[in-house]
């Protein structure tokens, strides 16, 4: 099935018009609006990534707060418009070295010129780097970045982390594609290893659930026909039954790899070969669910009791970092529900680096914890005014949600042996690579 786009356009979060571009006709610019009221007036901002209205097919993705949307009047493949959008959004990076709603206005002109070489009357032509850089004239209008992006933003390369070993930000977030007269610019290569974790612990300690969802990202600033060379654990093993080395075991349930990486030498050597393309790519997948090779990052011990004397619900948190001493983990907050007719909040916490607040909204505690080193154990008392309290409280409390980032970590224990370049070219370019685990979803039952 031939994927046949009506229409293109790209929205900021406030529904503001950046891109707008008809490639068939078969349905005005009202469309946008259409869209924008569809996708906010949902609960919780959760929009499907496919919706319908008056038979027009409406395909999106949401990048760096801006929605990519493409719509299609015939029955196209849904994901092969996916991974165009997708596609689209990471080639306005390579030109534009970053990805935000400023760059999009100032590039408007090069954004339109992307999209005349890459589609045909609504028919996809092509989105290769290579191939685009030959036709794309229109000059970057680059402007210097206000601040450095933090962690939470996955998908730039290069953050300014606690760690020394890490590149600045803006080394990373430059343009691919300079202009003509910088074509001299040196040549770097980024590498980030990026675990997405999934826990569950039940309210006896027993861990129920445990999944990493991991990729290995690269961007390349390397002239074409550069071939690389990426080391992994010589004790990587995929599947339960293979067993590698004589060291750790490092072992995931599923693996896959891009295109472009060669597997010559992975079964004996665990060496991934690839002439990758400027811009940025993801070499490698890798799932792994339930045996970890290390401990959780993190453990929680809850108290929750009733003042007998008073309206009051006591919750106790002893929180415990089991990272490695040398290691910390960064923007730590811990979401607890608390029962709905609680009225006020005090609390005595551990640290003076903590924060923490109730939130009337949504009725649950915000506890902040900005950078928590591991090795170490963080508590706070949390007293509770409750009206007309409940003869049993406690089933109000909870499930504690924690979301957190571990800089220069992982859990499946994947680490790059070596990064090594093999090309007819003068001089060593500059390698740099990054480790970074994200809670997707840290549940601890109380």
């Amino acid at each position: 099935m031939e994927a046949m786009i009506s229409q293109i356009f790209i929205l900021s979060c406030r529904g503001d018009h950046l891109i707008y571009k008809n490639f068939r006709g078969e349905a005005g610019n009202e469309v946008v609006n259409i869209f924008y009221q569809k996708v906010t007036t949902l609960p919780e901002n959760q929009a499907p990534v496919i919706m319908n209205h008056e038979g027009l097919h409406f395909i999106h993705v949401r990048q760096s707060g801006l929605y990519f949307v493409a719509t299609a009047r015939t029955n196209v493949s849904p994901f092969t418009i996916i991974e165009f959008l997708n596609r689209f959004a990471s080639l306005i990076k390579d030109y534009c070295g970053t990805l935000n709603e400023k760059l999009v206005r100032l590039n408007f002109a090069l954004i339109y010129e992307l999209l005349d070489e890459m589609l045909d009357y609504g028919y996809i032509q092509t989105t290769s780097t290579d191939i685009l850089k030959n036709f794309i004239q229109t000059e970057v209008v680059d402007t210097k970045p206000s601040s450095l992006f933090d962690l939470s933003n996955i998908g730039l390369f290069g953050a300014d982390t606690q760690q020394s070993k890490v590149a600045p930000s803006a080394a990373a977030s430059r343009p691919v594609f300079s202009s003509r007269s910088e074509q001299g610019s040196k040549n770097e290569v980024f590498l980030d290893v990026i675990e997405r974790l999934t826990v569950v612990i039940g309210s006896n300690g027993t861990v129920m659930k445990v999944d990493v969802q991991g990729e290995i990202r690269m961007k390349c600033f390397l002239p074409s026909g550069s071939e690389l060379r990426i080391g992994l654990n010589e004790e990587f093993s995929i599947g339960k039954s293979e067993l590698r080395g004589y060291g750790t075991a490092v072992r995931v349930d599923e693996c896959s790899f891009h295109e472009v990486v060669k597997l010559d030498d992975f079964d004996s050597n665990r060496i991934l070969k690839l002439h990758p393309p400027q811009g940025e790519l993801t070499i490698m997948h890798y799932q792994l669910s339930d045996d970890l090779p290390s401990v959780l990052p993190f453990r929680l011990f809850p108290t929750v009791e009733k003042d007998l004397n008073s309206n009051r619900l006591m919750v106790h948190l002893k929180l415990r970092c089991d990272l490695p001493p040398k290691s910390q983990a960064l923007n730590v907050r811990v979401h607890l529900p608390v029962p709905k007719n609680t009225i006020s909040l005090s609390q005595e916490l551990s640290s003076p680096d903590q924060t923490a607040e109730l939130q009337q909204s949504t009725k649950s505690i915000q506890w902040v914890i900005s950078r928590f080193p591991g090795g170490s154990q963080l508590s706070a008392l949390f007293k509770l005014e409750v009206h007309s309290l409940s003869t049993s409280p406690t089933v109000e409390v909870g499930p504690v949600s924690m979301s957190f980032e571990l800089p220069m970590h992982t859990c499946s224990g994947l680490r790059i042996r070596f990064l090594r370049l093999s090309s007819l070219q003068t001089g060593l370019p500059h390698r740099w690579v990054r480790y970074a685990t994200h809670s997707d979803s840290y549940v601890i039952r109380v």
